[in-house]
C-alpha cells in the first residue's frame, strides 16, 4: 500500500511521522512524507521519499525575531500562524499534496494541513487525520486550558456546560477564520460543506489516531466517531557528542533545562535565569540552547557542573537526568515520561500550557509561567519535585504504562485497516 504522511510545523511536528514512515516501511508499505522543504534533509537522511509542501512553516517561524515572537505569543500565536502564515498560502499547500497524493492508498493528515481533506475528497481517497495532542479535540468533558482564557478552565468543575458555551463561540470565529478553506473548495468545484475546517472538519471519516498516551489524555463522549489513542508515537537520534556522554557518566544525573525547537526563538532569560539556579545550588545540569545565536551562554561563565550544547536526543539524555525543565510540547512530554523523570514546565504558546496541566494533573511535575519565571522560582520547583518523592513515583509509574504502549505498532496497523477502508 502507498501512504502519504503530510505534516508542518516544528520538529515536534515531523518526529512522530518519520517514526511511523520507519515503521510502515519496514512493514513492507509505499512511504512519502510530505512537508517543509527545510525538512527535506531530515527525511532524506532517513531513506525516506520526500515531498515539499508549501508554506515552510518551520522556516517562517524562525526566519525573523518579529515572526518568532508572534508566532509564539501566549494569546494571539495560534491566530497569527493560522491567518497570517498558514491560510494565505492555502492553493499552494493544496496543490502541492495533490500531485504527491495520486495513487495514494490514504492521506495521514496534520491539523494545520487544511488542504488535505480537499485533496482527499477531490481525489476519492481515504484519509486519517492525526491528533497529537489531547487539548486539541476541545471535549467538554475534559477541556482544554487555552492561553487567552485561562481563566476559563476553572469553571470545570461546574460541569460541561461553561465549556460547551465556550466551545460554541469557538466554533463561531474561527469559522470566519477558514473562510479561505471555503474559497478553496468553490473554487476546485467541491460541494459546499457546513463543517468548520479548524473543528469538525479537520476529523476524517475514515479515522482519527491520537498519538499520544492515554495517561495524558483518554477518550471521551464527545470525541470523534472513530478515534482511537495509539500511545505516544517515538523517533529520537541517539547518536551523542562523545563529551557530553564522558559528562553523563562522570558524576550524578543531572538537571535537563531545554526549550525544543520553537520557544528557544523566544527564550527570553530562560538560559540565564536557569545557569544561576544550577550556579546557586552547585547541581550538575544540561543546558541544551539550540542554534539561535542568541541563546549562547558564555564559556567563561559556565562552571564544570554545567555541560552547555545547542542539541541532544532527547531518549539518551533524559533518561539519565534527574528532572527535566522544558516548555511542554508534546514531544518533550513523551520522552520524560518514557524517562520516568519528574519535570519542571515552563509553557510558552499553543499546547503548552494544556500539556503543563495535563501533567501537572497526573503528579509528574510543577509548572511556572513563563513570565515568572527565574532562578529563585525555578530552584524552588525543582526542590519540590527532586526531594518530594510523590513526583519521582508517579512519573515511574507512568513510564511503566508507556513503555508497554508500542505506540508506533498500533499506529501503523489502525493506518493499514484505515487503508483497507476497515
Amino acid at each position: 500500500m502507498r501512504f502519504v504522511l503530510a505534516t508542518s510545523g516544528t520538529h515536534g511536528d515531523l518526529n512522530p511521522y518519520l517514526g511511523v514512515a520507519r515503521a510502515l516501511r519496514k512493514r513492507g508499505h509505499e512511504v512519502v512524507i510530505a512537508t517543509c522543504p527545510s525538512y527535506q534533509s531530515r527525511v532524506e537522511a532517513e531513506g525516506l521519499p520526500f515531498h515539499p509542501l508549501r508554506p515552510d512553516l518551520n522556516q517562517l517561524m524562525t526566519s525573523s525575531p518579529e515572526i518568532s515572537a508572534k508566532g509564539n505569543d501566549l494569546k494571539s500565536g495560534t491566530q497569527f500562524i493560522l491567518r497570517t502564515l498558514v491560510l494565505p498560502k492555502l492553493r499552494e499547500t493544496y496543490h502541492d499534496l495533490l500531485k504527491v497524493c495520486q495513487g495514494a492508498d490514504l492521506l495521514v493528515n496534520h491539523p494545520v494541513l487544511f488542504a488535505g481533506p480537499l485533496v482527499a475528497e477531490k481525489l476519492g481517497i481515504r484519509w486519517t487525520s492525526v491528533i497529537l495532542s489531547p487539548g486539541i479535540f476541545l471535549s467538554v468533558h475534559d477541556p482544554a486550558l487555552l492561553p487567552p482564557l485561562a481563566w476559563f478552565h476553572h469553571l470545570r468543575k461546574l460541569g460541561p456546560a461553561p465549556h460547551r458555551l465556550l466551545n460554541a463561540v469557538i466554533g463561531k470565529i474561527t469559522r470566519r477564520w477558514m473562510e479561505p478553506v471555503q474559497a478553496l473548495r468553490k473554487e476546485m468545484n467541491l460541494p459546499p460543506s457546513s463543517s468548520n475546517p479548524a473543528r469538525d472538519g479537520m476529523f476524517s471519516p475514515t479515522g482519527t489516531l491520537g498519538w499520544f498516551s492515554s495517561a495524558l489524555g483518554s477518550p471521551q463522549a464527545d470525541w470523534p466517531a472513530r478515534t482511537e489513542v495509539t500511545g505516544f508515537v517515538f523517533f529520537d537520534k541517539t547518536e551523542m557528542d562523545p563529551a557530553l556522554q564522558a559528562f553523563l557518566q562522570a558524576g550524578a544525573p543531572p538537571i535537563v533545562f531545554t526549550l525544543g525547537t520553537s520557544a528557544i526563538t523566544v527564550a527570553g532569560e530562560f538560559y540565564s535565569a536557569s545557569l544561576e539556579a544550577v550556579r546557586r545550588q552547585g547541581w550538575r545540569a544540561v543546558i541544551l540552547t539550540g542554534a539561535d545565536p542568541r541563546n549562547r551562554i558564555l564559556q567563561s561563565d559556565v562552571p564544570d557542573s554545567v555541560f552547555v550544547a545547542e542539541y541532544a536526543p532527547y531518549s539518551e539524555v533524559f533518561s539519565r537526568a534527574a528532572a527535566v525543565v522544558h516548555a511542554g510540547g508534546i514531544g518533550a512530554i513523551a520522552q520524560t515520561l518514557r524517562a520516568g523523570v519528574p519535570s519542571v514546565v515552563v509553557p510558552f504558546a499553543a499546547d503548552q500550557p494544556d500539556n503543563a496541566y495535563r501533567l501537572a494533573r497526573l503528579g509528574a511535575s510543577r509548572t511556572i509561567a513563563r513570565g515568572a519565571y527565574s532562578a529563585r522560582k525555578v530552584l524552588a520547583a525543582l526542590e519540590e519535585v527532586l526531594h518530594v518523592s510523590a513526583y519521582r513515583n508517579c512519573a515511574k509509574a507512568i513510564s511503566k504504562q508507556i513503555r508497554g504502549e508500542d505506540g508506533v505498532t498500533r499506529a501503523c496497523e489502525a493506518l493499514e485497516r484505515h487503508a483497507r477502508g476497515a
